[in-house]
């Protein structure tokens, strides 16, 4: 099993002895310095009693990156073709990595502060510890409190956190103090009762090549695929081999990598999401991989999932990570989580890695109430994001047409779903969609970039705790456009680098390479010609697109 950190006591020893003299810890107000976290919103929850002084607050500490700049522009150059390969492990830690003498400094505050079993991860972005509430707010001068909801309870920071002023410019977030806000699964089960009219079919996940035209491409036998998960994969790895059994695959390659507990948030029991990840993505990758890693996190709350990300870049496997969760954006921007997880996915992006992330499956609601809102990680400029649509295929198994996986109001999309997309409010629009002249007048982050099925009714047929249950959501189109990409990966090789630049550079002239979507809405956006908020460029031509990548040279890092 791949271990994402280590104590810090074997890593920095040497640099700690020549760290900052003394505690940096001072109760002056005026010599500390804020971070990207916040207080979250509680409006939703009755306040309760303060955290007990030794209650358990386990935290990660986000660093921020060397030479940020200079990293986008690499990973510019990278994804453009123009001379430069993916960044080694070493390479990024000796260019770009946060130096061993700003974790020394923020290791040190923590020691002095009361935290222990202190762990700096193997790329040095994150620090994880454990300590209790009087740690944390001896550390970050916080006041925590329990927050209560029906039968929910969490606990959070009443206050921002703060960092010493020595510490301004190396931290970027903490993250664990809350678990107010989680992240949740984008999955929708086909009811007979809700889709009996539909006229739609389900899909056996090794169908998706001869659906998308990708059967005469290699498998992704070169290509290591990583899954994002959270709680207990046991039941998931015993319904993968049983599915790999039936479908004629080989057993596949698979380990898991548990990433440190980073909250006291309790994990659910989401097997039927793991499977729909694991299952889905080895059938359109042709039923082979190099490997698959699922990259657990310890739950659904943010900081936990913000250090399962964190292992799959540290550990640098997988090429293709398919992750099938998301939170309201403007949440995840408050808590710090995606200024953290934007500097993962640029780091993965730099070490020729892809995170594929759903869209969301509340419509353009991913916040809740009638105002357009994405969901993250999907909104992040350093990610793929991948929309649900509606299948139709001929009795033979064929593509015959793909429509908007639709709702109509904030109500019906969040009770029924229907695919997210729609304009970030929370990150801008990155270059290179801003050139390709889709986004109109806007300048904000459009999601999704793709779509693929996620129509609860034209769904997958899932293999759950020995049941064969039909299952739906953008959490099913994301691992498929996994399986796709890891498949195209391994036929250059491994040298492709993260497809979206290239993608909206040759998209609106390559028409032939798409299924364009033409009609549906999500609530707040409707389905037009060419690439929409609702669907993207649409679903691929998988065999042309491929074809393609390779011919072009457009997508190669060099």
């Amino acid at each position: 099993m791949l271990r994402p950190s280590r104590p810090v006591s074997t890593m920095l020893a040497a640099t700690l002895a020549v760290a900052l003299s003394g505690s940096v810890y001072a109760d002056n107000r005026q010599n500390w310095r804020a971070v990207r976290t916040q207080t979250p919103d509680t409006s939703e929850y009755t306040e309760g009693a303060e955290l007990r002084a030794g209650d358990t607050v386990p935290v990660a500490i986000s660093l921020q990156l060397r030479n940020r700049a200079q990293l986008e522009t690499f990973a510019a150059n990278l994804m453009s073709g123009t001379g430069v390969s993916a960044l080694s492990s070493e390479q990024f830690l000796a260019q770009y990595a946060p130096s061993s003498s700003d974790v020394a400094s923020v290791v040190q505050h923590l020691r002095q502060s009361g935290y222990v079993n202190i762990e700096v991860s193997e790329n040095r972005m994150l620090i994880t510890a454990d300590g209790t509430a009087a740690t944390a707010g001896k550390a970050f001068n916080v006041r925590m409190a329990h927050f209560n909801r029906g039968e929910r309870h969490a606990y959070a920071n009443t206050n921002d956190p703060v960092v010493p002023a020595a510490l301004g410019n190396i931290v970027l977030g903490v993250h664990g103090l809350q678990t107010v806000h989680t992240a949740h699964t984008a999955q929708v089960l086909a009811l007979s009762t809700a889709y009996a009219t539909a006229g739609k079919v389900g899909h056996s996940p090794t169908t998706w090549p001869a659906i998308y035209n990708a059967s005469a491409l290699p498998t992704a036998a070169k290509t290591s695929i990583g899954i994002i998960t959270a709680g207990s994969v046991t039941q998931t790895l015993t319904d993968l081999y049983s599915f790999a059994t039936s479908a004629g695959y080989a057993r596949p390659a698979v380990s898991v990598v548990n990433a440190r507990r980073v909250t006291n948030a309790s994990a659910t029991d989401n097997t039927a999401e793991w499977n729909i990840d694991s299952q889905n993505a080895l059938g359109a990758a042709g039923g082979v991989v190099k490997s698959m890693v699922f990259y657990n996190a310890a739950s659904m709350a943010e900081a936990d999932l913000t250090a399962a990300f964190n292992a799959a870049v540290s550990a640098n496997v997988a090429k293709v990570i398919s992750v099938s969760l998301g939170e309201c954006e403007t949440n995840a921007r408050a808590s710090g989580t995606a200024a953290a997880d934007d500097q993962i996915f640029l780091a993965g992006i730099a070490q020729g890695q892809t995170f594929v992330v759903a869209s969301g499956d509340s419509g353009s609601y991913s916040c809740g109430g009638a105002s357009n809102a994405q969901s993250y990680p999907a909104s992040s400029p350093y990610v793929i994001a991948v929309g649900g649509t509606s299948l139709s295929t001929s009795s033979s198994g064929a593509w015959t047409g793909e429509t908007v996986w639709a709702c109509s109001t904030a109500s019906t999309c969040a009770s029924n779903g229907g695919t997210g997309g729609g304009a970030s409010l929370i990150e801008a629009a990155p270059s290179w969609q801003l050139s390709a002249k889709v986004l109109g007048t806007s300048t904000r982050r459009g999601v999704p970039d793709l779509a693929f099925a996620g129509d609860p009714s034209s769904g997958a047929i899932t293999l759950v705790k020995g049941s064969k249950l039909q299952y739906g959501g953008t959490s099913l189109a994301a691992p498929i456009f996994a399986g796709f990409w890891a498949r195209i990966q391994s036929a250059n090789n491994n040298k492709l680098a993260f497809p979206a630049p290239a993608l909206y550079k040759y998209g609106a002239a390559q028409a032939a390479l798409f299924h364009d979507v033409t009609s549906g809405s999500n609530g707040g956006y409707s389905a037009a010609k060419g690439w929409d908020y609702t669907s993207g460029f649409g679903s691929l031509n998988v065999g042309a697109f491929a074809a393609f990548v390779t011919s072009s040279g457009a997508f190669l890092a060099q």
